[in-house]
């Protein structure tokens, strides 16, 4: 069985944000399955997805400052500058984090491990409102 929905996920602000709780309650709309794979896919290129530590937020913060340092604002060398100081950079941190991740699901759960959660790492300071889509493949 495949099933698919796409969610909006609201504005905001830059760094890394726990969206555990958005995807658990898309998937509990969808019809349960035992076991199988949910494919979450980001619909952006200034933004990404990873997973980790889903406790302690100074983690999250923490993430946000070292890809700040490793990927800064306004090196002389950018080219697409358009579209602010904070886009190519965005874009930069997305390509190392991924669009996209794959989960496996038991007895209709997510299947993470207890210190892990999902997030969104918004790169831009103003990205707006994001959309992901779930696709739930299993039985």
């Amino acid at each position: 069985m495949w099933q698919q929905v796409e969610v909006q996920l609201p504005a905001m602000h830059r760094g890394f944000h726990l969206i555990t709780g958005q995807v658990e309650a898309a998937l509990s709309k969808m019809s349960p399955v035992s076991i199988g794979l949910l494919h979450v896919q980001l619909l952006h290129t200034s933004a990404s997805l990873t997973i980790n530590e889903n406790a302690d937020p100074s983690v999250r913060r923490d993430m946000e400052k070292h890809f700040s340092h490793m990927v800064p604002e306004d090196l002389p060398y950018y080219e697409h500058i358009y579209e602010g100081s904070d886009d190519m950079p965005a874009h930069i941190k997305a390509s190392m984090l991924g669009s996209s991740l794959t989960i496996p699901i038991r007895d209709r759960q997510l299947c993470l491990g207890i210190w892990q959660g999902i997030y969104l790492g918004e790169h831009r300071d103003h990205g707006g409102a994001r959309r992901i889509v779930l696709t739930l493949q299993g039985e």
